[in-house]
Parts: structure tokens; C-alpha cells; sequence
């Protein structure tokens, strides 16, 4: 093993070649820094006191304490073997531990009363008791006192020999540091595992150099690498652990803040198409024309990005907002600025449902104005076509004409509209609906289908809030725009949660406000997380499995085919109640949604294909089955297919949680509030953003070991602001090798490129 060590130091040159196999296999760790950027989830301090009432059953525990009692028993094993148990009472300041070992013969002459030791192990609490069985051990002082070699079992043992070489080289013993270090044991590496590896790497590091200037560590008030990444392990007080943690919290964040601050500065140096506004347009035709006033937030949020489209710089705007906060009317106010300047506009969508309600309602709201070329046709008209993946040969060939010949000023789609096939006449302004939905490279891929070397403008629009610092985080290469108000006429939502399994005549009185519902003309949703008995999934964004203690008993997920059938027969027998779930052909599940917007269906029993999107005004009543299934945007987003019309919304979510779980908490958050950015700040909370952001994040998102995009908003914050003075003087980071290197760890190839492109 080598004396010497870098950052970039394989494992095994450092640490014995099957504990460095174990690392790497358990954490995916490969180098000295991969190692080193692990950082411990707490620190167990010399006099630290346990409270016995936070005590989890099954935790792993490390107690510092003197042996009070022992006691010895001998049993017979069922093999027949004579062995000699050994329970000992360990007091670690005022809580007092039961060990037990039962093969303790050698044992009780290492551990007498009045040793201090140290134990790891699991506790089991059995009445007033706290139980450590066969916990390792090390003795750190012996009843003759101070001296000698340390003694212990496991991998405290070997832990102990290391620290007695540091011992003899002069160092402080690792056991009589203020702080311990506690690791995330993993599959076959302990935390003692973990401490040993981190201590010998730590002795052979040379100093680290560290990638920020002098001037960002100063204004920042960072701590240098190379000590960071040895206080973040053994820390002489607590202030430097956290300075430390920061420290190496901060260099995540900054990288990328780099890596989006160069994407969006490689996207703003090619030309954009200027729409300025017109007076004569078709935008102004279709404001004239508009049967209502735009909401105060609208009319802010237009501004901006009229703004932004009037410039020959590309457009990179988030536009975030309430469910039913009139983000499409937005869109399309903001396509025909484009389509006046004599441009095309694509609204790209996640599935063919939602494309297809798209067309239909940008349709409906233009009128003769989206009629171009047929009889009839305003003068300003435009034409919007539709494209996607389930279209006939001779619709799609239709289609293809219209987009390249210019004839299409807006375009409606799916992923259909990537492909290399479609070809634009000129492209102006790309609006992609529901983000979460896509990628970073799918984006590109359309924008690169602008004109004459021309870079489409960017309007992406999400209807799942988002917090700003994590929004920032997530989409730093795009501005950012809310819509938190709702316009008039929109009516408040009532939600309920129904509990199936404790109140089943709740379930009954569902089914009665569905009828009494459909009585007065109005219609009703039936969402369920599976489509028939042989589905097990649960729903996307769901939590798979529950996840309070309804235990093994729970009854099976309500399926959609078994739903439609049971209520096609039962209590609403005699409605008109239809089907629709993501295995019908895409013609089956167009002609079901549109029966059930023109009222040919009273009831639409659906999986989540309606989740977004999907606008009938007369919609009156959602009701969402095993409803702890899904996350709270979920849910959040489905209740917002209702109350669109004018008509108050109503939404029933039931569940067979029990109460006091935390399935059963969640829903009633949602119940408890419209709030899109409260919930989402809760569903962050609850499922960590790795569950929630799901496609949006990109590789470098995904790569994050200490930075948390939901805890770390002040650190991201700073970062970007540094990130930004760095770019300003120095775009491709030449001067910077060491913060390019770190992008480029971070990122990996592709997406670092944007970094190398100048």
C-alpha cells in the first residue's frame, strides 16, 4: 500500500484490497476522494447522554460507560454444548445498558466491573430495558487503570490497532477525540469499517489543493479543502464539523451552478428570432376577443415574457403555477406573438391525452382565428395541427406538409415532434408542458430545429409547483415566473379524505355525491393506481407499498377494470360510465375522453392518464381510490381536473390507511389545503426530492452525495451568485482546472460540454 495518497488514489493502493472491494461494492466508492466525501450521519461525543424515550428498537447504538455489575449463568445449547452467559449492566452517564454475551467465558475476565468501554451494537427495548446482545466492544480503560495494549472484538479490534499505530507515532488515540465519528454501515461495511478506511486514507493524503480562489473562500467564508475533508472526519468540536460539512456542501453546489451557468450562457450566445408585439396580430384579435380579463399575475407573467421575445437573445423561461392558474391561455398569448412575427410555435406534451386536449382546447379558444386556410378564417388566422405517434399515414403525412411548408403557425405533440422527420418552415418558440416530463437533451433536440442557425425561444410550464431554491436548482438554466393566484370564476376545491377500512359506510355516501352530482348535470372522475387484477404497480409519484402500519393485512389495490364493472352494476348502476387507461389504443382513449367532455358519459373511470391537462369544465367530482398510493403533487394535480367550469370542485380520497400513520397525515395535508407550493414543500419533505423531481433531474442532479436541493437553498443560493463572478471572467473555466475537473466529475461528459464549447 502506498505512503502517499491523492484525491485520486484507487482504494486499493491505500486500504487492504478486500476492504477497498467492500467499499466499492457497498457505496460505489473507488478513490481516496470518493471515500473522503462520505461523510459521517453523526458524531458520538464523550459525555454525550442517550434519552432512553428516543431510543428506536432495532437502532444502532454506540455507548461509552462503565461496567456496574456482571453476572455470569451457564446453560446448555440445543446441541448439547455447556456454554457461560455473561450480563453485564453498562451505565453511559444517567441511562444504563443491559449487554449481554452468550459465549461470555473469555469475555468477563476483559470487561470487569469498573472497566470503561466502548460498545456498538442493536438495542432492544423489552419492558423498562435496554438490551445490547453480542454488541462489539473495546476497552478503553481497565480497572488497573490507564496503559497497555487495547482490547476489544469485531472490527473495534482492528479499529484499536490502528489507533494504537497512531499512538506510537505521536498522534491522539482516535477514542480520546471529543468527537466520534458514526458512519451508514452498508451491506458488508461496518461504520468501524468505514472510520479505519477514512483514518489510514487521511494519513497518507498529501495536501489537497484546493479549486477556489483565495477571494471566493474569503467572501464566502469557507473553510480550505484539504481541511475539510479531514475536519468533516475528525473534528475537535462540533462548529468544525459543520464548517466542514458546508465546506464540501458548498463545492457540489458550485459545480453545479458552473455546469448550468455555462449551459445557459452556450444557449444565449446563438441568435434567437425577435417577435416583437404587433397591434394588427392575431394576438391582438385574440385579446379583443377574450371573454375575460386576465388575472393581475398573468398580465405580469405575459409581460415578462413579451419581454424576453421581443430580444434576439433565446428565451429560457419557467412558467410555474397553480393547477388552473391559466398557464395555457399564457402559452398561447405568447405563441402568437411569435406567430405574428411569421414564425411557428411547438407545444410539445408528455402523452397523447394531454396532447390531444391541447389541440382541442387551443382550438376552441381561437376559433376562426386558428381556421387558416379554410372557409370562413379570420384575416389574422393562424393554423394549429396536431401531431403524434398513433396517427394514420396519410394524418401524419398531412401534418408533416403543413409543419414544413409553414402553413402550421402552432404545432401540438408529443416526442413525436423530436424525431428527425419533422422538419420546420421556421421555428420561433418552443412551450413544453409538464417539465418533469423531460429531459435536458430533449429539449435541445428541438431547439436545434430553428432556422439559419436561429435558436427557438424556451417556455417550459409545469403545473406540480416547485420551491424557488430548489427550482433554481433543478432548472438553473432558466428564469423563473410563477402563477399563484387563480382566475375569476375558478371556485374552491373541497377535499375529504373517506377512510374505507374504519368508516365503510363513508364509501357508500361516496357513491351517492357521484349520482346526486350527476343528477344536477354535472360530471364525475373515478381514478385507480392499477388497471385490472393483474396489474401490481402502483402509480407513478406513488409510495410504493403504503407506508404507514396497515401491515400484511391490507386489502388489494382497486383496479380500474374491476372498478368500472362493479360500479356499471352496482351504485351507479344506470349511469353511462366509461373506460380509459394507458393499454386502450390511442384512438380508443380519444374517443372515450372526448364522449366524456361533450357529455355522452356521466363517469369516467380512469388510471392517472388524466392527470394533467385534461380540461372539462363540467367535471364536478374527483374521486381517487387507495389514494395513499399517490404522492401529494399527484394528488394535488388530479383534484385540479375539477371545479374548471365555474362549479365548486369536490375531492374524495379514499383510503385504507389507518389513522395516525403517516399515509394517513399526508392525506389529510392535502385535505387541509389548496396550496400547490405548501404541498409540494411537504412531498419534498416527506419523499426527498430524488423521488419527486424523477426526469427533471439530470445526470449531475442524480450525481449529489451531500447536497440536498430540498435543505441546502442558502448554500445553493451563494453558490450561484460566486458561480456566476466565475463565469463572468472566465466562461470555460480556463483558469480554473480544478473547478473544471470538478464539473466534469459531477456532470460527466455530455453534459460538461457545454462548459467546453467556447
Amino acid at each position: 500500500m502506498t505512503a502517499f495518497a491523492t484525491t485520486d488514489t484507487p482504494l486499493q493502493e491505500v486500504l487492504d484490497a478486500g476492504l477497498a472491494e467492500r467499499i466499492t461494492t457497498a457505496f460505489g466508492h473507488r478513490t481516496v476522494g470518493d471515500l473522503l466525501h462520505t461523510l459521517p450521519r453523526r458524531y458520538r461525543q464523550h459525555g454525550q447522554r442517550y434519552d432512553r424515550r428516543e431510543l428506536v428498537d432495532g437502532e444502532r447504538v454506540t455507548i461509552i460507560g462503565t461496567v456496574a455489575t456482571a453476572a455470569t449463568r451457564n446453560y446448555t445449547t440445543k446441541q448439547g454444548q455447556p456454554r457461560e452467559m455473561l450480563t453485564l449492566t453498562v451505565k453511559d452517564e444517567d441511562t444504563t445498558f443491559k449487554v449481554v454475551y452468550f459465549a461470555g467465558r473469555r469475555i468477563k475476565f476483559m470487561l470487569p466491573v469498573g472497566t470503561v468501554a466502548m460498545f456498538d451494537g442493536t438495542v432492544s427495548r423489552f419492558r423498562q430495558s435496554l438490551d445490547l446482545k453480542h454488541p462489539e466492544f473495546l476497552v478503553l480503560r481497565s480497572v488497573a487503570g490507564p496503559g497497555g495494549q487495547l482490547k476489544g472484538s469485531g472490527d473495534l479490534a482492528a479499529l484499536a490497532r490502528l489507533s494504537a499505530e497512531i499512538d506510537a507515532e505521536g498522534g491522539p488515540s482516535l477514542f480520546d477525540r471529543p468527537l466520534l465519528p458514526i458512519y451508514s454501515a452498508k451491506e458488508s461495511v461496518t461504520s468501524w469499517d468505514l472510520l479505519g478506511a477514512v483514518v489510514t486514507a487521511i494519513r497518507a493524503l498529501v495536501p489537497v489543493v484546493d479549486p477556489l480562489d483565495d477571494t471566493v473562500l474569503a467572501a464566502a467564508g469557507l473553510m480550505g479543502l484539504d481541511e475539510a475533508l479531514r475536519k468533516a472526519h475528525l473534528p475537535e468540536n462540533v462548529q468544525d464539523a459543520d464548517r466542514a460539512g458546508y465546506r464540501l456542501r458548498f463545492d457540489e453546489a458550485i459545480a453545479l451552478q458552473l455546469l448550468l451557468g455555462a449551459r445557459r450562457r452556450f444557449v444565449a450566445r446563438d441568435p434567437a428570432p425577435a417577435s416583437p408585439v404587433r397591434g394588427d396580430g392575431v394576438r391582438a384579435a385574440m385579446e379583443s376577443r377574450m371573454p375575460f380579463e386576465l388575472t393581475a399575475g398573468q398580465q405580469t407573467v405575459l409581460r415578462e415574457i413579451s419581454a424576453d421575445l421581443t430580444l434576439d437573445e433565446p428565451m429560457n423561461r419557467l412558467l410555474q403555477g397553480e393547477v388552473g392558474s391559466g398557464k395555457t391561455v399564457v402559452g398561447l398569448l405568447a405563441m402568437l406573438q411569435v406567430v405574428d412575427a411569421g414564425r411557428q410555435c411547438v407545444m410539445l406534451a408528455p402523452t397523447e391525452v394531454l396532447a390531444t386536449q391541447h389541440h382541442r382546447s387551443l382550438t376552441a379558444m381561437l376559433g376562426d382565428l386558428g381556421e387558416r386556410g379554410r372557409l370562413g378564417a379570420a384575416d389574422q388566422a393562424t393554423r394549429v395541427v396536431l401531431l403524434t405517434g398513433s396517427m394514420s399515414t396519410a394524418e401524419r403525412r398531412a401534418a408533416l406538409l403543413d409543419i414544413v411548408t409553414g402553413e402550421a403557425g402552432i404545432v401540438v405533440g408529443t416526442h413525436a415532434l423530436i424525431q428527425d422527420s419533422v422538419d420546420f418552415f421556421d421555428l420561433g418558440l418552443v412551450v413544453v408542458d409538464e417539465q418533469h416530463r423531460f429531459g435536458v437533451r430533449q429539449r435541445d433536440r428541438l431547439r436545434a430545429k430553428g432556422r439559419d442557425g436561429m435558436v427557438p425561444h424556451l417556455l417550459v410550464m409545469t403545473a406540480t409547483p416547485i420551491p424557488r431554491t430548489i427550482a433554481m436548482t433543478v432548472f438553473g438554466d432558466l428564469e423563473v415566473s410563477e402563477l399563484e393566484e387563480l382566475p375569476g370564476g375558478r371556485r374552491p376545491i373541497s377535499t375529504s379524505v373517506v377512510p374505507a377500512r374504519d368508516r365503510p359506510r363513508w364509501v357508500e355516501r361516496t357513491w351517492e355525491r357521484v349520482r346526486e352530482e350527476v343528477g344536477a348535470g354535472h360530471r364525475a372522475y373515478v381514478v385507480c393506481a392499477r388497471i385490472d387484477a393483474d396489474t401490481t404497480d402502483a402509480p407513478d409519484g406513488a409510495t410504493k407499498g403504503g407506508d404507514d402500519d396497515t401491515g400484511g393485512d391490507r386489502p388489494p389495490l382497486v383496479a380500474a377494470v374491476e372498478l368500472h364493472h362493479y360500479l356499471s352494476t352496482g351504485p351507479l348502476a344506470g349511469l353511462r360510465i366509461g373506460l380509459m387507461h394507458g393499454r386502450l389504443p390511442p384512438e380508443a382513449k380519444d374517443a372515450t375522453m372526448t364522449a366524456f367532455a361533450s357529455g355522452e358519459l356521466d363517469v369516467l373511470v380512469s388510471t392517472t392518464v388524466i392527470e394533467v391537462g385534461v380540461d372539462v369544465p363540467e367535471a364536478t367530482v374527483m374521486v381517487v381510490m387507495d389514494a395513499d398510493r399517490f404522492g401529494v403533487s399527484q394528488l394535488h394535480q388530479l383534484r385540479g381536473r375539477v371545479g374548471r367550469g365555474g362549479l365548486p370542485g369536490l375531492c374524495l380520497l379514499v383510503t385504507n390507511s389507518r389513522e395516525g400513520g403517516r399515509a394517513m397525515e399526508r392525506l389529510n395535508a392535502v385535505a387541509a389545503t389548496t396550496d400547490g407550493f405548501r404541498l409540494a414543500q411537504l412531498d419534498l419533505l416527506q419523499r426527498r426530492e430524488g423521488d419527486v423531481l424523477g426526469d427533471a433531474q439530470s445526470g449531475a442532479l442524480a450525481s449529489l452525495r451531500l447536497l440536498s436541493v430540498v435543505d441546502d437553498g442558502e448554500v445553493i443560493e451563494i453558490a450561484r451568485r460566486h458561480a456566476e463572478e466565475i463565469l463572468d471572467s472566465d466562461p470555460g473555466l480556463d483558469t480554473h482546472p480544478a473547478l473544471a475537473e470538478r464539473v466534469r466529475r459531477l456532470a460527466g461528459s455530455d453534459e460538461s460540454d457545454y462548459l467546453f464549447k467556447y
